[in-house]
């Protein structure tokens, strides 16, 4: 019985993994993404229809509608330049590349948001099982999960969607 707790995140993975998939890293040019200060009237408040214009399809599905995209079919999962990634909904900066790792689910996952604020979190309780789902502070947009089982010295495994984010390279 206890392992029927697994079986959607086993067939995630399962269904997911899809050996020499070609993807490309989304990447943002701008050189104004976001200032590590952020204010709560700078929220971002869209309605559905403003979301499904400027989203993809799959950026919807997962930010707007708490999806969640296959393992290892993300562009930034295996992304090991240097820089920080942004929320790909509002631009604000979420993490840096000097916090991700490999863990080894197929996820971009991190160990601590690039500052205090970012990234916000709710309880989660989809899928018989109990989580911390994450978002992005300004915009709410669904980013992925934080756990407990991750490196030092946080302890923490942010494990996010790659539809969620952009990358903007860092010299």
């Amino acid at each position: 019985m206890k392992y029927l707790l697994f079986l959607p995140l086993v067939l995630l993975l399962v269904i997911g993994c899809r050996p020499g998939a070609k993807t490309s890293v989304a990447t943002v040019n701008s050189p104004v993404l976001s200032t590590n200060v952020w204010n709560m009237k700078d929220k971002v408040i869209k309605t559905e229809g403003e979301w499904r214009q400027q989203l993809t399809a799959e950026q919807f599905r997962v930010l707007r509608q708490h999806g969640t995209e296959r393992a290892f079919s993300g562009a930034l999962w295996d992304n090991h330049e240097h820089g920080a990634y942004v929320c790909a909904a509002c631009g604000l900066e979420l993490f840096g590349s000097d916090t991700k790792f490999e863990s080894g689910t197929g996820w971009p996952s991190f160990w601590k948001p690039i500052a205090d604020g970012h990234v916000g979190a709710t309880e989660d309780n989809g899928f018989f099982m109990k989580r911390t789902e994450v978002h992005c502070a300004r915009c709410d947009g669904h980013l992925g999960h934080v756990f407990d089982d991750g490196p030092k010295p946080t302890g923490l495994r942010y494990c996010i969607n790659s539809v969620s984010l952009a990358f903007a390279k860092r010299p």
